[in-house]
């Protein structure tokens, strides 16, 4: 096992739906904004902005907006496979975020791995326990979604006056 550490942290979890259908989840416009995202934008290398329904590939650019939250997360698509793994920076460029899928029995095993944290401590409060915290429950999420048919995120009240919403809330 791994020794712990605030660099970095592994979220897994096993879902029952097909290798395809969670790839396009994590990597077009329009699947990660069916679980996860209010909105998302990917431009290609060339600038040129990918039609929603269109897997990303390495090197293309991404904003991303979510429900009950203000600010935007921009970031490079450092690697796509096409099928069962995908990596990205994030959190302002100071990380990285990998997400591979593996076949397990009747289910598809995903682990997020998020590394290459800065470990001072703004970035230990924010980084590594908001994320670790936040990833844990939009990985549920997209169990919910997949599994289940339903969204457990927050989309009818607003939670963006309140300032450790972030911090408090479980579904933001």
């Amino acid at each position: 096992m791994e020794k712990l550490s605030f660099d970095t942290f592994t979220k897994k979890i096993n879902i029952k739906a097909s290798m395809d259908k969670l790839y396009w989840c994590w990597a077009s416009e329009e699947g990660i904004c069916s679980w996860f995202l209010s909105s998302a934008k990917y431009l290609s290398p060339s600038g040129n902005t990918r039609d929603p329904k269109e897997t990303i590939r390495g090197g293309d650019t991404y904003i991303w907006e979510w429900y009950n939250w203000s600010g935007k997360e921009s970031g490079t698509i450092l690697k796509a496979n096409g099928k069962d793994s995908l990596e990205f920076s994030f959190a302002d460029d100071s990380c990285k975020v990998l997400v591979s899928m593996e076949k397990k029995d009747n289910s598809v095993l995903v682990t997020l791995k998020q590394y290459d944290m800065p470990t001072d401590e703004e970035t230990k409060m924010n980084i590594y326990n908001g994320c670790s915290c936040g990833w844990t429950f939009w990985l549920a999420n997209l169990k919910a979604y997949l599994e289940h048919g339903i969204l457990l995120n927050e989309k009818e009240y607003d939670l963006t006056a309140i300032p450790q919403a972030g911090h408090i809330n479980v579904n933001m």
